[in-house]
């Protein structure tokens, strides 16, 4: 099924987005009237732009408040409608989109209406053009892809067809399963659109908070099987209103934009194998077994600094890498690389960032499945050359250009260890740490939808629902996604005084602001870390004395609780126990975790007092770096 999206999804000028279309591999574009006006172009220059961008102009849009008007409306309307053919003949598409008359005089009536249309029809017809007709949900008359389907029905014009979007039926909670009896050659077009579950107005819903398939709550995968049931084969678009896209950059919006239809009629088909869909075979999503390792790039002068949390945190050097300047320190089950390389991609990465998470390595059933599935949706890949007898790991380029690295399960897993690395085979001690609970990274929130559905369309994932997390100089918006066994949390920043947005500017960029580690027994963990040197974070003693009156702790546990500086949270499934460390001047700070029960968050509501904490240890706004 060939691709397309609207320009008004993406921000820019035209020029602007149709190099974005282009390079995100769309087929077609449709031309919404703002952006074509809002031009310089003639419409013979913007159909010759649209095509030497090896592209199709699908659909010129939108033709309002055309059906069911008293004269002298009516003649006034179609007056206008054979000047738009006109456009549309000079532009080079003969798809035009009407869409349900919200003009306060028209009239209504199924047979008015479709009078008008069939009249339409001969119209367009002398002009070589053809008029979709589309329900808009907040239509005063037809709001409903049923009645615009009966209007289209009524009028029986070959000219006349009608045009389907996923926001206007599940917008109103319409079963889209009605769409599955309407004759193919009928639907002229589909327009897809996702949303988060907001009850607001029909109208500024879907102005303002449309965005990717698989980015919002709506089933838009019934959608989807309910079209490709009908035997449609025609355009697949995408019609995007979104002020946070129109923010973005367009190129990234354009290719999350192909990446969400590429996985929407994947999961169609998934879904129910008996439907056609003209889309190459690649396999499903899998979910991650555990994350095996995690990479950080710095330098010979910076790494000190970090080996001395890393030691503080209960982790020993044990072994290294046969080739590369990359020491492997373990404790538990946690495996972490410090790589000091002086070329490739871990110093690009130290370059750009400072020190920072350059790699993640993932177990996964099926290493070589899971990378084609992320090639498929159009993820980057990333190749570097492995030294003799090395191995050759597939990877890809992960959210803000860090690497993930698919490693098999079973007895390959161990074969990176043996054979990339010369180990320690001793048991080490440390402070208890059993494994990695969840990697936070941290981005500008226009950056987060993209995140999300990086994760949740290459592996087999579920995200939760995003939530405000409170920092005393902004909000950051935060969503956690679960695959298996590995966790990540996505905190989406605008303000940048927030500490989220400090960190973005101190590493120039999205990264990881924090990796929590899990401990079987959080108490003995905190008086080894103590020990140790940890730099807890000091949690201040309001807190405590607040939590006691939330949840009626014992006395005896609260002032275990503050005697570690430990936080605590609880909830139906279970309870949940928190220890930080302080932040480094850059912001990176770690975390250990214990969850007793089916405590499923991430102690959402102790962040404002963390971040508190943590902003009254950080070296003040504007005080340079040492």
């Amino acid at each position: 099924m060939k691709t397309s999206i609207a320009t008004v999804s993406l921000s820019g000028n035209l020029t602007q987005k149709l190099a974005a279309i282009q390079s995100a591999g769309f087929d077609g574009i449709e031309i919404f009237e703002q952006d074509f006006i809002a031009s310089d172009f003639s419409p013979l220059e913007v159909g010759r732009m649209v095509r030497d961008h090896g592209l199709e102009i699908t659909l010129f849009q939108p033709f309002r408040d055309f059906e069911g008007l008293p004269e002298p409306h009516r003649s006034r309307a179609f007056a206008r409608a054979a000047r738009k053919f006109e456009l549309m003949n000079q532009l080079g598409t003969d798809l035009v989109l009407f869409c349900s008359s919200l003009h306060p005089a028209a009239m209504g009536g199924i047979d008015r209406m479709a009078s008008d249309f069939h009249e339409l029809g001969d119209l367009a017809q002398q002009f070589g053009v053809r008029v979709g007709y589309e329900a808009l949900c907040w239509g005063r008359f037809v709001n409903d892809h049923r009645d615009a389907w009966e209007v289209v029905r009524r009028a029986d014009h070959p000219n006349i067809g009608l045009i389907l979007d996923s926001f206007h039926t599940l917008g109103r909670r319409i079963d889209p399963a009605s769409i599955r009896s309407i004759p193919a050659d009928r639907i002229f077009f589909v327009q897809m659109a996702d949303a988060p579950a907001i009850e607001m107005d029909l109208l500024y819903w879907s102005r303002h908070f449309r965005n990717m398939p698989g980015e919002g709550d709506l089933d838009v995968t019934g959608f989807m099987r309910a079209v490709l049931a009908t035997g449609y084969d025609g355009w697949l678009s995408l019609e995007i209103f979104n002020d946070q896209f129109r923010a973005g950059l367009p190129r990234l919006v354009a290719l999350d934009g192909r990446r969400s239809l590429i996985a929407l009629q994947d999961r169609a088909r998934r879904a129910e194998p008996a439907l056609v869909v003209d889309l190459p075979d690649f396999p499903p999503p899998a979910p991650v077994e555990q994350v095996e390792f995690i990479e950080f790039a710095t330098s010979d002068d910076d790494a000190s600094e970090l080996t001395t949390l890393l030691t503080a945190t209960g982790f020993t050097p044990a072994g290294r890498h046969v080739s590369k300047p990359v020491t492997l320190w373990r404790q538990g089950g946690v495996n972490l690389l410090v790589n000091t390389d002086a070329r490739g991609f871990a110093r690009t990465s130290f370059v750009a960032h400072g020190t920072t998470v350059s790699e993640i390595g993932l177990k996964v059933p099926d290493a070589t499945a899971s990378h084609a599935r992320a090639l498929a949706l159009l993820a980057q890949p990333h190749t570097e050359a492995a030294g003799p007898g090395e191995l050759t790991i597939p990877a890809i380029r992960g959210v803000s250009g860090s690497v993930i690295r698919f490693l098999d399960g079973g007895a390959d897993l161990s074969r990176i260890w043996q054979v990339d690395f010369q180990t320690d085979p001793q048991p080490l001690p440390g402070a208890g740490l059993t494994g990695i609970d969840h990697i936070a990274q941290t981005m500008p929130y226009d950056e987060m939808l993209s995140s999300s559905l990086f994760y949740t369309e290459i592996f087999q994932a579920e995200k939760s629902p995003m939530v405000d997390v409170i920092d005393p100089d902004g909000l950051v918006r935060s969503q956690a996604i679960r695959s298996g066994r590995m966790r990540v949390t996505l905190n989406g920043a605008e303000a940048r005084r927030t500490l989220a947005g400090r960190f973005i500017e101190e590493s120039l960029g999205s990264s990881v602001q924090h990796i929590a580690f899990s401990s079987a027994d959080i108490f003995a963990s905190a008086a080894a870390l103590a020990g140790l040197g940890f730099p807890a974070l000091r949690i201040g003693a309001n807190y405590y004395d607040d939590l006691a009156a939330r949840f009626g702790l014992d006395p005896s546990l609260t002032k275990r609780l503050r005697a570690a500086n430990i936080m605590y949270d609880e909830d139906a499934g279970g309870q949940f126990f928190q220890l930080y460390s302080m932040p480094r001047k850059d912001g990176f700070f770690l975390e250990i975790v214990q969850r007793q029960g089916n405590y499923q968050g991430y102690g959402a509501p102790n962040a404002p007092f963390r971040i508190a904490a943590q902003k009254r240890t950080a070296r003040p706004a504007g005080m340079p770096r040492s």
